[in-house]
């Protein structure tokens, strides 16, 4: 298997002791990452997209498996370059927090 590198956020049930044995007896490095780090979490500008696009709903749900059907579709229209393009922001988003000393940034 290729070796593999966990990058987590740090909430505390990710950072648990049965979760860190859990990670360790299979062989996951952790990464060293800043707890409460939207800054640096791309996926966090795709969760933000993602209520956007379910608040444009004119109507709100009127099941879970409503919920769940326009949590599907609207995650399948999330096109592949806006992942590439939140992906390859990293280094200027590393290099900001870094100038900021972990502080406030446009991201």
């Amino acid at each position: 298997m290729d070796k593999v590198v966990f990058q987590q956020d740090n909430d505390p049930k990710h950072t648990s002791r049965i979760t860190r044995q859990w990670l360790q007896d299979k062989g996951i490095e952790v990464l060293d990452w800043p707890s409460q780090s939207p800054d640096l979490n791309p996926i966090e500008y795709t969760w933000c997209h993602l209520k956007r696009q379910l608040a444009a709903y004119e109507a709100p749900p009127t099941s879970i498996q409503e919920l769940w059907e326009r949590v599907e579709a609207e995650w399948e229209k999330i096109p592949a370059q806006m992942c590439m393009d939140l992906a390859e922001s990293m280094a200027k988003r590393i290099a900001a927090v870094l100038k900021v000393r972990g502080g406030y940034t446009k991201y």
